[in-house]
């Protein structure tokens, strides 16, 4: 094993899943080991029990550890929950040579990125989204350009200190190093994407257990995000008090009969229902199940819709929706997200590596595998993550450094 080793460890709601890639000669990533335990210090994607997420967390590592037959001392972490907020900002400057320079490019993020954050919130990532040299617009990379001023329109992604404080503080005590938290949707995207669907315009669901992250890209750039506190969690809550059956019970009869549309369901389908307590197991129709799960996943997706509307970018997804995430893996979700958004859906599978291809080519491991393929582009950037970090404006400038380098 030779290669540079790169692990994403993505903490949510009902699963701890820690993936391990490897940067081969070319700059392949291969996926060689795999961790999964289920969760269960988080609710609605943020830590609400220290100890039983460090225990989940060094449970994932270890398996992961084993498969990979390798010590793993650092991981970048996904961060999600109802206290993510993104927002787009822009700055203008002066051009002093006439000519775009690196410094330039430093001047202009800042100028964007010089907005009033409260003390109590902490930049996740500042995405540059596009540059305007003079009055030509839509520039990706602005280096070496002539112009008189320029302008960068950006997008800041913003989190709550304590929740990101406390994902690092679980890392740590699982003996783990933090390289970068990043926005689960944004991560997923790295997996499920193209370019032609980033370019064309597409709007990303992560539908997870206990939150659902968007995410919409636009001509190659990133436009809105948002996190909304429903998931999968939900949906088994509702089967647990609809069909009056323990917590666990209704998790396992989601997963195996679980559909999203009751007219897919034939009339003589019929289930076995665990009682509570010591009352005997019944048999009901499958259409009771669908007639549970149909109206708490329109209600979910017509919420994400109505967020989309709000925010003004519904219109940019002209290459359709892509539902990826645990809970996207129910039978029916993507008919159901076609009639509420009318236009085309498909579930994102994680690709763009090889290795362990048929282990992780599932929609739940979208986000710790997009975790991966994150890294492995900002690995030449490999500070410590920190609270309140000064310097976030010198991490994302490296990053573009690297990111202008690549392009050139």
């Amino acid at each position: 094993m030779g290669g540079e080793i790169i692990v994403g460890l993505d903490i949510g709601t009902t699963k701890i899943c820690a993936v391990v890639g490897e940067i081969v000669p070319g700059g392949e990533i291969e996926i060689i080991g795999i961790g999964s335990h289920p969760s269960e210090g988080l609710r609605k994607g943020v830590v609400i029990n220290i100890e039983k997420t460090v225990n989940s967390i060094k449970e994932a590592i270890e398996e992961a550890e084993t498969m990979a037959g390798c010590e793993i001392s650092s991981v970048y972490v996904g961060i999600a929950g109802g206290h993510i907020k993104g927002f787009n900002s822009h700055g203008v400057i002066a051009l002093k040579e006439r000519e775009v320079t690196k410094k330039d490019l430093e001047r202009v993020i800042e100028a964007a990125s010089a907005v009033a954050i409260p003390m109590d919130r902490e930049v996740i990532h500042v995405l540059p989204q596009e540059f305007i040299v003079d009055d030509q617009d839509e520039i990706t990379d602005p280096l070496g350009m002539s112009g008189v001023r320029m302008e960068a329109k950006i997008h800041i992604v913003t989190g709550a200190v304590s929740s990101a404080q406390n994902i690092i503080k679980c890392a740590n005590r699982a003996g783990l190093d933090v390289c970068d938290i990043v926005l689960e949707s944004l991560a997923s995207s790295e997996a499920v994407l193209s370019d032609e669907e980033r370019n064309l315009g597409v709007a990303l669901i992560d539908f997870g257990g206990g939150t659902t992250d968007i995410a919409v890209f636009s001509k190659g750039a990133i436009k809105h995000t948002s996190v909304l506190s429903l998931g999968g969690d939900n949906l088994t809550y509702d089967i647990s008090i609809g069909l009056r059956t323990p917590r666990l019970e209704a998790e396992k009869i989601k997963m195996k009969y679980g559909c999203g549309l009751a007219s897919m369901i034939g009339d003589d389908e019929t289930l076995e229902v665990p009682a509570v307590g010591e009352r005997q197991n019944r048999v009901l129709s499958k259409k009771i199940l669908g007639e549970i799960l149909e109206p708490r996943l329109e209600e979910i997706f017509s919420l994400i819709q109505n967020e989309l509307i709000r925010s003004g970018y519904q219109d940019k997804a002209n290459s359709g929706i892509v539902v990826t995430g645990g809970s996207s893996e129910l039978s029916g979700v993507t008919e159901i997200v076609e009639q509420i958004f009318n236009a085309p859906a498909r579930l994102g599978y994680p690709r763009g590596f090889g290795g362990l291809v048929e282990v992780v080519n599932k929609p739940m491991y979208a986000t710790a595998v997009g975790l991966v393929l994150y890294g492995a582009k900002c690995s030449a950037d490999n500070k410590k993550f920190r609270i309140r970090d000064t310097n976030i404006f010198g991490r994302v400038v490296e990053r573009m450094k690297k990111w202008f380098q690549d392009v050139i």
